[in-house]
């Protein structure tokens, strides 16, 4: 997929009522307030001996970057949203580790990103999140460039 379809599918994804209910579209995922495209799928990296990983890695943050600079246009400069303590949020929440009382519950997107994307680069425009981070689940499995649209605030 090209720059400009991934502008196009942004744009696409702005324009696009929320659905009702959790699940798959044709871009990636969806659910109630929130839409996440998959803009980019890498191979995976069950074979490899760290090789192409790395040079994939920065290949999907070089586009992450390249999109950023064309919505920084758009929009402004983006903020540096991290997730890392989110994540670590959510999983004492999933364990239930800490006071029942003060027990977080995470809303989604912003819980199945964190487990994912270590950090985004996010903009506010007309009363909508927009963002792109690099997702790896694990070090064998596919990187994925994401963009989000959602009206829910980061936790």
């Amino acid at each position: 997929m090209s720059t400009a379809q991934h502008l196009a599918v942004i744009d696409l994804l702005r324009s696009r009522e929320f659905p009702a209910e959790h699940g798959r579209s044709e871009c990636g995922s969806e659910g109630p307030g929130y839409h996440i495209a998959e803009l980019l799928t890498s191979d995976t990296f069950w074979e490899d001996d760290g090789t192409l990983w790395h040079l994939t890695e920065e290949q999907y943050e070089a586009e992450r970057d390249g999109l950023t600079v064309l919505l920084t246009e758009r929009w402004g400069p983006p903020q540096r949203f991290s997730l890392a303590s989110l994540f670590e949020r959510t999983m004492d929440a999933a364990l239930g580790e800490g006071d029942e009382e003060e027990a977080e519950e995470i809303p989604e997107p912003w819980a199945q990103l964190s487990a994912s994307v270590p950090d985004l680069h996010l903009w506010h425009v007309d009363g909508r999140w927009i963002a792109l981070g690099v997702a790896q689940w694990d070090k064998g499995l596919p990187f994925q460039l994401l963009a989000l649209v959602t009206a829910i605030d980061p936790p």
